[in-house]
């Protein structure tokens, strides 16, 4: 469990760093890291408590991620 819970992270952190790198999103690297991170963090819990989510957890951190950084940002935009 403690293991996957460190891989979400890095593997949310990463994709925050790529998605500021591609142009994705203009947030800045380091509130692109926390939205990632945040939003795996909660698909993470979301899948140990309810099961929900796909056999892989690096899938899962993927999703969540990029899920948070399209929805996040574009929230509060206008």
């Amino acid at each position: 469990m403690f293991p996957t819970l460190i891989g979400t992270v890095v593997i949310a952190g990463i994709v925050g760093v790529a998605s500021e790198r591609m142009g994705f999103t203009r947030n800045g690297y380091v509130q692109s890291i926390v939205i990632c991170v945040g939003g795996a963090f909660v698909f993470y819990f979301v899948t140990l408590m309810f099961g929900l989510g796909f056999r892989a957890p690096g899938l899962n951190a993927i999703l969540a991620s990029v899920g948070a950084l399209a929805i996040v940002p574009t929230h509060w935009r206008r």
